[in-house]
């Protein structure tokens, strides 16, 4: 080895050590700080020590997100934080209105059709029409791209008072509309109508800020229309406001009656209970559950089985037993922290287990067999609790319903299945209203859509349609599956009546089995 080598060899090594005691000669001179176990200390001891000497520039938005979020799902699946534009398009959903155009669309393929126009809002006033094909948000095309329908969305809502231009196809016309963004009320009643003479139906959506009012309109219309008895449909109902959801089983129960309590490490209990001046005490009372149902949809139904007030027929509920309050920041993001657990009148809190795949836990009630017989809900017996009556309820795990209803498993013929992935129904739907636009919008009674989709030959197009569209055609299992799908497609088709909502409700209940379960009930 040669000097300059050794030299080389000599440098390195030296230098070598000179990091070494930098480092670990810097760690010797540092001071360990003493920390109490179970406080925040450490974790802003963290912080400080990463703004005041961190090598590199901080992006602190992306660092106060991710330690937020971070802490945040160390504690229950339903504390988060959410950033400004998921906090405000949660919040429009559940205030009763929002900032847009005002209409209802949906996406049967690659383009969006306006299936309402709101009345009173910015589009009607302008002149857009159920039936219209959206080509173009501002210079965005988003026909025929498929263009993600939240996007859509967002593209179209905007502060009240600004200007979009929506381009549209009416036939084979293209009509551009400069429209004036406006307040649009929103509504978590979907339908509510007379199955006969003396039982009415509801469903409601959501427990928004205005679901109570809406209720009460509803129901005092049903009341002048005969209604002796009422069926309640809380399916996919996710929850929303604790008052309203309060305020509505108030409407049902007699004076004293539970109707949930609250507590947790840091909140006192509170303890809610009707006042006895609710309309609908003596208006026998179905409710209608499955896994959708969470929070204040469970909360009502709780109230409604613990004091033997009505029938609950369908599927086991969610399970989500915990109470959030929002925490609001000034640049529009915000977290919604748990901070109790409520508990139905008999007691139970009907949270179920926290687990990794607690979102899906839906999927582990079907492969569990759950889905098929009742026989197979897993229930936590040490989590027993008697109704006001004294039947037997059980906590842990969603509401649990009185009369089980199983998913409907028969309607698996390839023809069918092919339909429903493609959407073949829903965009018949959409292509038989272009061509019988004026025919649909002058219905405004159901006995006269009934006679109207009689007379339609809609069967017959359909297939045509089918054939025509994805080379489909009916196999061995039309037969069973005719009747679901045909009134699968009376309901899509009728939806473009005036009657809205209401008529596809009233024609699709008639192949539901949690309903015709529910008609045995009252």
């Amino acid at each position: 080895m040669n000097k300059k080598s050794i030299l080389y060899l000599a440098v390195g090594f030296l230098a070598g050590i000179l990091v070494w005691t930098l480092i670990f000669g810097t760690r010797s001179a540092s001071k360990t700080i003493k920390v109490n176990k179970g406080d925040w200390q450490k974790l802003n001891l963290v912080l400080n020590s990463i703004e005041q000497n961190y090598v590199d520039t901080i992006d602190y938005e992306k660092i106060t997100t991710a330690a937020i979020t971070g802490v945040l799902n160390e504690l229950d699946p339903h504390s988060v934080y959410l950033e400004p534009q998921v906090l405000k398009e949660s919040e429009d959903d559940l205030a009763g209105n929002f900032d847009g155009i005002g209409i209802q669309f949906n996406v049967p393929s690659d383009t969006a059709v306006v299936i309402e126009v709101i009345p009173g809002g910015p589009a009607e006033k302008i002149g857009m029409l159920a039936g219209d094909r959206i080509l173009k948000v501002g210079d965005k095309v988003i026909a025929g791209v498929k263009f993600p329908q939240d996007s859509m969305v967002r593209r179209m809502k905007g502060p009240a008072g600004t200007k979009v231009t929506v381009t549209v196809g009416r036939g084979k016309e293209v009509i551009p509309f400069e429209i004036t963004r406006g307040k649009i009320p929103t509504h978590s009643v979907d339908a509510a109508f007379m199955v006969n003479d003396s039982v009415a139906y509801l469903r409601l959506s959501k427990f928004a800020r205005t679901t109570v009012t809406e209720v009460t309109e509803a129901t005092d219309r049903l009341l002048n229309e005969g209604m002796r008895k009422l069926i309640f449909d809380l399916r996919e109902n996710t929850g929303g406001f604790l008052d309203q959801a309060l305020l509505l089983a108030n409407m049902f129960l007699d004076r004293g009656d539970l109707i949930v309590y609250m507590e947790g490490i840091h909140r006192e209990k509170n303890v809610y209970r009707a006042d006895g001046r609710g309309k609908l005490k003596e208006i026998p009372l179905t409710v209608l559950i499955d896994g959708g149902s969470a929070s204040s949809s469970e909360i009502f139904a709780g109230a409604i089985q613990d004091n033997d007030r009505g029938v609950i027929v369908g599927r086991r509920s969610f399970g989500k037993g915990l109470v959030q309050e929002p925490i609001f920041f000034s640049d529009g993001s915000g977290v919604r922290l748990t901070v109790a657990r409520f508990h139905t009148p008999s007691g139970r809190c009907i949270q179920k287990p926290y687990s990794d795949d607690y979102g899906y836990e839906v999927y582990e009630r079907y492969n569990s067999g759950e889905m098929l017989a009742a026989d197979s809900i897993k229930v936590d017996t040490s989590l027993t609790y008697k109704t006001v009556s004294g039947r037997t309820v059980y906590g842990g795990g969603g509401i649990i319903p009185d009369v089980f209803v199983p998913v409907d498993t028969s309607k698996v013929s390839p023809f069918f299945v092919s339909c429903n992935r493609k959407a073949v129904a829903m965009r018949f739907a959409s292509a038989y209203f272009d061509s019988h636009k004026a025919e649909l919008q002058s219905i405004a009674s159901y006995d006269r859509l009934l006679s109207y989709l009689d007379s339609a030959d809609l069967e017959r197009k359909f297939l045509a349609f089918a054939k025509e569209k994805e080379n489909l055609v009916p196999d061995a299992g039309w037969a069973s599956d005719r009747p679901y799908m045909m009134a699968q497609i009376r309901a899509l088709v009728g939806r473009y009546s005036k009657l809205g909502d209401n008529a596809f409700y009233h024609l699709y209940l008639k192949v539901d089995r949690v309903f015709e379960k529910a008609m045995e009930q009252v």
